[in-house]
């Protein structure tokens, strides 16, 4: 999944990108509202993690200005302010959580995940459990695991979020480009390319636990998660 991590501090950025991919999302730093909205025009990202007080324009701002445009996209605000006054405030502009700095790095992931299921659950998704079960393959979104009766496999941060995206919409078609601003995001300095390198990792690992499904490619359209015939 895609977060958008807006945070004019440099240090606390890095911290927090560094933070994110090792929980295995898929992370772009901004540091001014101005260029927040730029990145949110866009509507790519599952989650955005907002700090209140940045140049330009302020989270506040920024978050007002997404949901008039009907962005629902879940948004945690994070912020040195601890007053009532200042919570209600970012809750009343469309704010989904609220976390006050200085916190923990396992209570930002929990709010997240949080955040993630209500979003899931709003769009029809099962998010009961931690696990995508497909076929014969568990996919667990705590270990990062794959697994199958007759083996298992600990993913890597890209080849997870590629996974899920596969598994939460079996027999959907997903194009390379739909992968790529997902997963690397166009300020990569990545080849789209890359996205072919990793749907073969997968489709190997994929054969050595005997799948009951396979990974189908589209030539010039991308690939879907297919029952094997």
């Amino acid at each position: 999944m895609k977060i958008l991590l807006v945070e004019d501090e440099k240090s606390l950025s890095r911290a927090l990108v560094k933070i994110l991919e090792h929980a295995n999302y898929s992370v772009d730093p901004v540091y001014d509202g101005e260029e927040a909205l730029d990145y949110l025009a866009d509507g790519s990202y599952d989650a955005v993690v907002l700090d209140i007080m940045i140049p330009k324009k302020d989270g506040l701002t920024v978050l007002r200005e997404t949901r008039a445009k009907g962005n629902n996209v879940p948004v945690l605000l994070l912020t040195a302010k601890s007053e009532i006054e200042d919570r209600v405030s970012g809750l009343d502009a469309g704010a989904n959580d609220y976390l006050t700095k200085p916190f923990a790095p396992p209570e930002l992931l929990a709010r997240i995940r949080a955040m993630l299921r209500i979003k899931m659950q709003a769009e029809g998704a099962d998010a009961s459990g931690t696990d995508i079960i497909l076929g014969n393959l568990r996919l667990s979104r705590t270990t990062y695991e794959l697994s199958s009766p007759n083996g298992s496999f600990r993913l890597a941060g890209k080849e997870y979020q590629m996974m899920e995206m596969l598994m939460t919409n079996p027999n959907a078609l997903i194009s390379t480009e739909r992968f790529f601003e997902k997963i690397w995001g166009y300020d990569s300095d990545a080849e789209i390319n890359v996205v072919w390198v990793y749907i073969s990792y997968l489709r190997k690992k994929l054969d050595s636990l005997n799948a009951d499904v396979a990974i189908k490619a589209s030539r010039g359209a991308g690939y879907s998660l297919v029952e094997k015939q």
